[in-house]
């Protein structure tokens, strides 16, 4: 379960079924909340084999989340898991609580911290286990400020309540794994953001050397000024090479506009555009189209150091090689990635600028860029390989339960 729309959370729809695949019977919780990203839904749950409860957007619930922040520091002492979960803002848990009871299971699995009091309740209730999958280090998703710090206490009393009684946990990366730990005493399985081996073209795409243009590329749901993009524009303005930039994601929030001021104040407006929502099916095969996939991770919090994304194995799977920001989970992934990676600094558009003008102005080095990428995403970066760690993972809980506690279907 979760508390995110279904086309939100490409994690759940794989692991859902990966277990169906394996013999499971499945059913996943999700809500309803975002319109952007509805028609997407619509697309996943007509190809789901799998049954999906879908919660409806809960009015109220921004109003809810204060009264329950504003309840929960008059209490000074435990705050009790739920009403910790709806002060950390943004989660229907009432709703989420009500959907998971009425089904009756052998195993719930959490995702993101905000379905944790609903499934623990739930596994309590049926005399079932309990797993958590930790996209990013929760607790350490804070950036300053008194408010920030109120909602990670929250957050805190959330895992510290519910995470000792996990029969499993996965977590996106080696170091949000070990975060969790040193916090927890857990020990979760690192299960990558990768994608199937299906999603991916069926060849790579041959570089035209005669382009005059090195094209990269950077994907999300939502465009954010906190990804490392105003550091690539910057870069963009300073190599020898006609590099050209495309953003896709939401511009609810105008950060695109931003974007595109800063790249017009800098004389390369023409070399930078702005790309529609896609479906998430879609985006291994709209990356492929790109010289350069952005991983441009900031450290504005604990979390972000930690975390590896799924752009970088979608652009792996493209065939596309990627630039990574030098994060401490970045940084240790790039060796693996060898020439498919280039690792740079945020604080140094300069050398970015060097390191784009090395990728695209020395003769193969691109090519051979591209063949390491493709060559990776089919041997090791694909959920074909991923998904059985998971099975394992999900088999092993099972077989270390007490006798009665759980029917494995």
């Amino acid at each position: 379960m979760s508390p995110g729309n279904l086309a939100s959370n490409p994690r759940l729809f794989k692991e859902a079924d990966a277990l169906h695949s394996a013999g499971y019977d499945v059913t996943t919780v999700v809500t309803d909340f975002s319109e952007s990203v509805r028609a997407f839904d619509d697309e996943l749950v007509a190809r789901a084999s799998w049954r999906v409860v879908r919660i409806a957007r809960q009015r109220g619930l921004n109003l809810r989340s204060a009264a329950s922040a504003l309840i929960a520091r008059t209490m000074g002492g435990r705050v009790p898991v739920g009403l910790a979960c709806r002060a950390a803002g943004g989660a229907p848990v009432g709703a989420m609580m009500r959907s998971v009871r009425a089904v009756e299971a052998d195993l719930y699995v959490a995702h993101y911290v905000a379905a944790l009091p609903a499934a623990a309740d739930a596994a309590r209730r049926h005399g079932a286990l309990l797993g958590f999958d930790a996209e990013d280090f929760h607790s350490g998703e804070g950036v300053g400020g008194a408010g920030e710090d109120f909602r990670m206490k929250m957050v805190t009393a959330v895992e510290q309540a519910t995470l000792p009684h996990c029969a499993y946990s996965t977590a996106a990366s080696p170091l949000i794994g070990r975060a969790y730990a040193e916090r927890y005493g857990l020990s979760p399985t690192t299960i990558l953001n990768v994608f199937p081996l299906a999603m991916a073209p069926r060849q790579p795409r041959p570089r035209e050397r005669a382009s005059a243009e090195f094209k990269a590329y950077w994907f999300s749901q939502t465009i954010g000024l906190d990804r490392g993009l105003q550091a690539f524009v910057r870069a963009m303005a300073l190599t020898r090479c006609r590099v050209t930039l495309d953003i896709r994601g939401s511009n609810r929030w105008r950060h695109g506009d931003t974007l595109m001021k800063l790249a017009g104040e800098l004389g390369i407006a023409d070399r930078v555009r702005l790309l529609p929502l896609a479906p998430p099916g879609e985006m291994v095969r709209l990356a492929a189209d790109y010289d350069l996939g952005l991983s441009l991770e900031t450290d504005i919090s604990e979390s972000r150091n930690y975390c590896l994304t799924n752009k970088i194995f979608s652009y792996l799977l493209a065939g596309v090689p990627t630039m990574l920001s030098d994060t401490p989970a970045q940084r240790a992934l790039a060796p693996d990635l060898g020439r498919a990676a280039t690792v740079v600094s945020l604080a140094d558009p300069a050398a970015m600028a060097s390191a784009l003008d090395l990728i695209c102005g020395t003769e193969g080095a691109l090519e051979e860029a591209m063949a390491t990428a493709w060559r990776l995403g089919r041997e090791r970066y694909n959920w074909e390989v991923e998904q059985r760690l998971l099975l394992d993972a999900v088999a092993n809980a099972f077989e270390a339960a007490p006798a009665g506690t759980a029917r494995r279907h």
